[in-house]
């Protein structure tokens, strides 16, 4: 049959699956911005711009959330950490959730 019936594993591997690609998206602007800070940028890279600009657009509102209640500790930023792990246990807690 062409169109099989969808079980709740199927969907609890689909929310895990958009969870995991969102936390990937996250870590790369992370490590993007590191390479940034250090000075590793390509000049006049028209297609790296669009890249940060699509990862900025992205990941910046959920980290902004944790940036407003974890301040900086000099020049060392928490709130990614934070943010990952929060993150890594509402996928948990949603895929349980949605397996039963």
């Amino acid at each position: 049959m062409l169109l099989e019936a969808v079980g709740r594993a199927d969907i609890a591997t689909y929310v895990s699956a958009l969870f995991d690609v969102y936390i990937a998206l996250i870590l790369v602007y992370i490590l993007l911005n590191l390479l940034l800070s250090f000075g590793l940028r390509p000049p006049y890279s028209r297609i790296f711009d669009v890249i940060m600009d699509f990862l900025r657009d992205v990941c910046e509102p959920y980290l902004r959330l944790f940036r407003k209640f974890i301040p900086p500790l000099g020049m060392i930023d928490l709130s990614p950490m934070v943010a990952l792990f929060v993150l890594f246990i509402v996928d948990i807690l949603v895929t349980n959730a949605i397996q039963g």
